[in-house]
């Protein structure tokens, strides 16, 4: 699979056909190797001109070999109209800079390909009416996100000048996050640090994974409780990369329990049997997602300069799993 080097969604993509490439027709090669591309759309930019191959143009049927350049220009897709929409928010926290909200499983943090409806920032722009105009017109006010199925604190920005002070913030990670997740297996330490590289996965451009040209990641855990054959962890973040906690758990070898896309959805985990097994599935049952919640936030707030920090309770679907084994 090929390593992209360069790329902007909306301009251009930029791929270096890696060593030990097999032969293949590069309409069929770019479609697997661009996310969100069919093979249809790929073959009418190849048609188009929109496909450059070591900087001349090609045919569909063109075989791709080792250490071919390719250019693949995209067009500018016309901005959606993102609509305010009457969701309810769970508001931990509001005054005139900013708004703490918890955000449930199942909601997306912001529009993007595939879910331009029942966001967060849908949601956002019903309640806070003056929000449009901050920052990004897909994004106005995210200074932070969190995946589609981690629960938890989340801090919107509602001025531009608290945008400003709050991604700075981020930026230099000095904002106090804390994480619990419910996890397979037992560490054998009470806490621990995970250093790992982390980038786009060669095999499928959706997931995340550890690699050594990726970005440097690093995550703390410390236990707090070990139950039966899972852990309750606390973790803290000392960067921000995309699905960070989940990958660098699944590398651990201790998944996220109940993660579908990392490695936390087999019941039969770690070589469980009988009655374990049959405790592992029935608990799955219980939870769609990976059992991951963002419950504490501690920032300094952008215009009073004052350290404000919030805290949540577990979601019903975490408490229910530590209920069940605590026994």
């Amino acid at each position: 699979m090929a390593a992209v080097t360069e790329a902007d969604a909306r301009q251009r993509i930029q791929i270096v056909v890696p060593p030990g490439q097999s032969r293949e027709r590069i309409d069929r090669y770019l479609s697997r190797s661009i996310q969100n591309a069919t093979r249809s759309k790929v073959h009418r930019g190849i048609t188009q001109g929109d496909v450059l191959v070591n900087g001349g143009r090609v045919k569909p049927s063109y075989l791709v070999q080792p250490r071919d350049e390719i250019l693949i220009t995209l067009p500018h897709p016309p901005p959606p109209d993102v609509r305010p929409e009457n969701i309810p928010l769970d508001i931990v926290f509001e005054d005139a800079s900013l708004i703490i909200v918890n955000k449930p499983a199942g909601m997306v943090t912001h529009p993007a390909y595939g879910h331009y409806e029942g966001t967060l920032v849908n949601a956002l722009l019903f309640h806070c009416r003056g929000l449009r105009g901050v920052d990004d017109g897909l994004r106005p006010g995210i200074v932070h996100r969190l995946d589609k199925d981690t629960t938890g604190l989340l801090v919107v920005a509602k001025t531009s000048s608290a945008h400003v002070k709050l991604a700075k913030q981020f930026a230099q990670h000095t904002v106090e996050r804390e994480y619990r997740a419910i996890v397979w297996g037992s560490f054998r330490s009470d806490r621990g640090r995970i250093e790992a590289s982390l980038g786009r996965s060669k095999s499928d451009r959706k997931k995340v994974a550890v690699t050594e040209s990726g970005k440097a990641a690093v995550t703390e855990y410390t236990v707090l409780r070990r139950l039966d054959f899972l852990t309750l962890v606390s973790l803290q973040l000392k960067t921000g990369r995309t699905h960070q906690i989940r990958v660098h758990l699944a590398h651990a070898g201790h998944p996220v329990f109940g993660d579908p896309t990392y490695g936390g959805r087999s019941a039969a985990w770690g070589g469980l049997r009988g009655n374990r097994l049959h405790r592992a599935a029935n608990l799955l049952k219980g939870i769609s997602r990976q059992a991951l919640h963002a419950k504490t936030l501690g920032f300094i707030h952008p215009e009073t300069r004052k350290l404000i920090r919030f805290d949540s309770d577990l979601p019903a679907d975490m408490a229910a799993i530590i209920r069940a084994l605590g026994k």
